[in-house]
């Protein structure tokens, strides 16, 4: 036994710590790296390329934007959608988590509770799923993100490599898609319908709208108007 724990255990527990420890230094500095510099490619296009579904597109289409050139309505319209306690939280919005819970619970139609943060965080470095091991490496992931981002990098991320219909990613590129025009001259109503989308961009579609991407679409917009501006500021820490 003492030769197999000297020959074996301890050699194996060596490698483990620093397999372990060199991700982690990876992540960090991944995550470190994008801070600064716009992501090239993320693992979400990735998976869509070499496994496409149905309905996916021979080439993708995608331009960068910075914040500044995505309208505000637009910024604002993902956060009344998808997390409208953005600004407040540290990556985890546990009131959403606990009503998530007594909804699934009650035996309602399955609601996540995922954040902004934590869906940037698949999109960007994970994979489709719902195993216990993704989610573990995504909450990993939003902390990281909460850490050494700030929330409007956060936020721009998002928009930038979010899909909006298949093989749509960013905002930039949904705009011109669906509406001719850049990120910076959305308006309200067209930022609200494509927000209405992003449950499941291959279902629903933004142009023409369909019956219940009309009606979300205008119960986001009403969410904007509560939130209004000062939403916004929060997230740019004013």
């Amino acid at each position: 036994m003492p030769l197999f724990k000297r020959y074996l255990i301890r050699p194996l527990g060596k490698l483990l710590c620093w397999l372990v420890g060199g991700w982690v230094l990876l992540s960090l500095l991944l995550v470190l790296l994008f801070r600064f510099v716009d992501p090239p490619i993320w693992s979400w296009l990735v998976q869509r390329e070499l496994f496409p579904p149905e309905g996916y597109p021979a080439s993708f289409a995608h331009e960068w934007v910075a914040r500044d050139q995505i309208s505000p309505s637009m910024q604002l319209a993902v956060i009344a959608a998808e997390d409208q306690r953005f600004a407040e939280h540290n990556g985890f919005d546990f009131t959403a988590i606990q009503r998530a819970l007594e909804h699934n619970l009650d035996g309602g139609r399955v609601r996540g509770a995922s954040t902004l943060t934590q869906q940037t965080a698949k999109n960007l470095f994970l994979w489709s799923g719902r195993s216990w091991v993704r989610k573990g490496l995504e909450a990993w992931f939003a902390l990281l993100l909460e850490l050494l981002w700030d929330k409007g990098r956060i936020l721009e991320v998002y928009l930038n490599i979010v899909e909006f219909g298949p093989g749509i990613y960013g905002v930039e590129a949904a705009g011109r898609h669906y509406y001719g025009v850049p990120a910076r001259n959305l308006g309200a109503l067209q930022a609200a319908r494509l927000a209405a989308v992003l449950p499941n961009p291959y279902r629903y579609r933004a142009q023409p709208p369909s019956p219940y991407v009309e009606r979300r679409s205008r119960w986001i917009a009403r969410q904007m108007r509560q939130l209004g501006a000062v939403t916004l500021k929060a997230v740019d820490g004013d």
